[in-house]
């Protein structure tokens, strides 16, 4: 059984995926619910996914699949209801479409902008792609590149603009620069470090504070293991 409210989120997020194509924001959320902050909806997404309604998917902040909906939502007579895959979704062109990549170069897809700052939402649609030298890539595994935006990870040598490639992968070892997502929510680059039950997110650049986190706010998703600057 839903609550009220769950059942109020669900059917805010279904509504607009029919409408515009893609999810509302967490602002948006709130908003619609009356909510004082967007913890309420953290735990109302949380409470959703492990119901089986919704999907979150790995990456983007505000990808969400629904991937069913209770009887008081389905107001046109469906026995069921087939999950619709919104942001966040790797879409690669049909092989016929694409060029080859030279030889030592591997394409891969550009799954949006990650912060080197305060934490923001990724964004874009994972459809744009990156030439990568094959000897960037960090060992096995499926790979994905990130534009940067922000300067918290300069002393780094990660600039503002910057294309980073990241090997995906839920763990880390202290002193590892990782894509994190805080909450559930917000996706940012940093360097990690385990201390006890808490997890501090540092910046590389003095005018940033380090985030001290409990472990289980912070998602690992990936690890750098390269950089593309443009000139």
């Amino acid at each position: 059984m839903l609550t009220r409210k769950q059942i109020e989120l669900l059917g805010f997020i279904h509504k607009r995926i029919q409408r515009d194509g893609v999810p509302p924001s967490f602002d948006e959320m709130k908003d619609a619910l009356s909510l004082r902050s967007k913890s309420g909806i953290h735990r109302l997404i949380t409470a959703l996914e492990e119901r089986g309604f919704i999907r979150r998917l790995a990456h983007r902040a505000r990808a969400i699949e629904i991937v069913k909906l209770p009887e008081t939502l389905r107001g046109d007579g469906r026995a069921g209801f087939e999950p619709r895959v919104i942001e966040g979704d790797r879409v690669e062109p049909p092989a016929s479409a694409m060029p080859a990549a030279p030889e030592g170069v591997n394409e891969l897809p550009l799954l949006g902008r990650i912060a080197a700052g305060q934490p923001i939402e990724a964004i874009g649609d994972g459809t744009s792609r990156v030439s990568v030298p094959q000897q960037m890539l960090g060992g096995r595994g499926n790979h994905y590149a990130l534009e940067v935006k922000g300067d918290s990870m300069i002393n780094a040598g990660i600039n503002d603009g910057d294309i980073v490639v990241i090997r995906e992968t839920s763990t880390a070892d202290n002193g590892d620069i990782v894509v994190a997502q805080v909450d559930g929510y917000e996706a940012t680059l940093k360097r990690y470090r385990k201390q006890g039950d808490m997890i501090a997110l540092e910046a590389a650049n003095p005018a940033y504070e380090t985030r001290l986190l409990r472990e289980g706010q912070v998602k690992v998703q990936g690890k750098l293991v390269g950089l593309i600057r443009t000139y």
